[in-house]
């Protein structure tokens, strides 16, 4: 897949730090790779998100995506669903791919980083939307690979990048009308993704 961002090229290993739009896009591929691993008859199976199903986390996902389009066209998103419901299980993919085509053409100019976009839950600058987003790819790659016993690669900047972000956005304590349980207990020296996840409420 072609990421058509309007970046200088570098040999910077750190471009998800300096460029948010491509932690997101890495997040964004690796949710997809996973996606794309599915087996048929596991769309049904629950996931650690307890609202979704595999097949619903697709959607939600799929949907996910065409929010983040919609907001680097300045669209607002809350006129989009968060789950896309109508694609049968052979139809995701091509959804997914355009739906990526369309993220990528919106967020190309690097201007959007400064631009403040309206998420369900609040305004923000395009920089900070991106790692918020990337979280969101990042912990629901691990709801889907928990789901399916997949082992997905985690790039260990993206699970830091996503860590920061969710520690800025949920509270310790209680998280009333967040869709999120409460943070789990886990050993300091767990695996950076499980600690992103218990402090999503999950359990590694």
């Amino acid at each position: 897949m072609t990421h058509t961002l309007n970046t200088p090229p570098s040999t910077d290993t750190t471009d998800a730090t300096n460029d948010p739009r491509q932690g997101l896009l890495k997040a964004i591929a690796l949710a997809g790779r996973t996606v794309a691993a599915v087996r048929p008859e596991q769309f049904d199976a629950p996931t650690p998100c307890t609202e979704f199903t595999v097949r619903r986390l697709t959607g939600h996902l799929v949907a996910v995506l065409r929010r983040i389009a919609l907001a680097g066209r300045g669209g607002d998103v809350m006129s989009l669903p968060a789950v896309t419901d109508d694609l049968g299980d052979t139809e995701w993919q091509e959804a997914w791919d355009a739906a990526v085509r369309e993220v990528e053409a919106a967020w190309a100019d690097p201007a959007i980083l400064g631009r403040t976009l309206t998420l369900p839950f609040g305004s923000l600058p395009g920089a900070a939307a991106a790692a918020v987003w990337t979280s969101e790819f990042t912990v629901h790659t691990w709801d889907m690979a928990t789901a399916t016993g997949q082992l997905p690669d985690w790039d260990p900047q993206l699970v830091a990048i996503s860590y920061a972000a969710m520690r800025r956005g949920l509270p310790a304590g209680p998280r009333d009308g967040a869709p999120f349980g409460a943070a789990v207990d886990v050993d300091a020296d767990a695996p950076a993704i499980d600690r992103l996840v218990a402090w999503c409420g999950r359990k590694p």
